[in-house]
């Protein structure tokens, strides 16, 4: 009996110990480690709730994650997914990936960056741009449009991220949204026989300015403050696709379906997706925009130029883009 009292005793105080383990949440982000830190930190201080963060390196951008999740959904890691775009989250979306839950914390975040099935929120809008330096490219020398980039005297100055991911990958997709195959397949192939130089991604195309490398570079709006804060002599121009705006990509935040921590998922994605956080990257080095009118107007900033181009549009031409990327840029 004393043996069988001690081995019970040993189950009871493994099972006690199991459950004293702190609750915690797991988070895939491929929103910029930095800022999504400041976050996330933000809101362990105020929950006390643990939250595993694994985030995604910058050539890979949200792919990688993407790919993770897919693979995992037989037995989910991550409870999570806080996204640096919108794009790869339909689709996630789309393939049941995601759950449905209607966060109260976005009840004033404006239809266009909610899912109606209630399975993804956006929050917090980038732009994309065209970046360059003053000192050696003067504006009136800059295009108006993006598809003026396949032109020779813009494709030979040009560094491009790597069209088969991140925020490029989304950009891409929406040429085919909304000028059609033919003309973006044009768009791609003029990008490649005028010499334009592919980036591993964003930032390293900005890099590529400011070494003297490429004179002009397709980028988000976050790169370019951030190299302006480090020093670098660079100035954007938001560039017209066509019909009247640019693309604007907002995070986009979900939870994973079948997730291990539900409750503490929700209590997350509460977070978020709220007006508070919001304001912090609005604050940070990113310098988000809000999509809620009242922040925007309270923080004194406004939306670029927007192209009208839905989401789910630029999702449905996730893959045609690959393709056509994989066929005529990417060898």
């Amino acid at each position: 009996m004393p043996v069988l009292a001690c081995l019970l005793a040993g189950v009871l105080a493994a099972v006690g110990g199991c459950k004293e383990r702190p609750e915690h949440v797991v988070l895939y982000t491929s929103v910029d480690e930095a800022f999504a830190r400041q976050v996330v930190d933000r809101f362990k201080k105020t929950t006390g709730l643990d939250v595993e963060v694994l985030t995604d390196a910058e050539a890979g951008k949200t792919t990688g994650l993407v790919k993770r999740i897919r693979s995992e959904a037989a037995g989910p890691r991550a409870d999570v997914f806080w996204s640096s775009e919108l794009f790869n989250t339909i689709l996630l979306a789309r393939e049941g990936l995601l759950e449905a839950y209607d966060p109260p914390a976005a009840a004033d975040v404006p239809p266009r960056y909610r899912d109606p099935e209630h399975r993804w929120t956006a929050v917090g809008v980038r732009a994309r741009v065209l970046a360059f330096d003053p000192e050696r490219t003067p504006p009136e020398a800059l295009p108006t449009h993006w598809e003026m980039l396949s032109q020779p005297r813009n494709a030979s100055r040009l560094s491009f991220a790597n069209p088969l991911f991140g925020t490029t990958h989304g950009h891409v997709a929406a040429m085919f949204a909304l000028w059609g195959e033919e003309r973006t397949r044009d768009f791609l192939t003029g990008l490649r026989d005028g010499g334009g130089r592919i980036a591993a991604g964003n930032m390293s195309a900005v890099r590529d300015v400011i070494a003297g490398r490429a004179a002009i570079c397709a980028t988000d709006t976050d790169d370019v403050w951030v190299a302006q804060r480090e020093g670098a002599s660079l100035e954007l121009r938001y560039l017209d696709m066509g019909d009247g705006g640019t693309l604007l990509i907002p995070t986009s935040v979900g939870i994973i379906a079948g997730c291990r921590h539900p409750k503490r998922a929700r209590e997350l994605v509460d977070y978020l997706v709220s007006a508070e956080v919001e304001r912090l990257l609005a604050g940070t080095d990113s310098r988000n925009i809000p999509v809620r009118a009242a922040l925007r107007t309270e923080l004194n900033l406004e939306l670029p130029p927007e192209t009208q181009v839905p989401f789910e549009r630029v999702a449905d031409n996730m893959a045609t883009s690959a393709t056509a990327v994989r066929d005529i840029l990417i060898r």
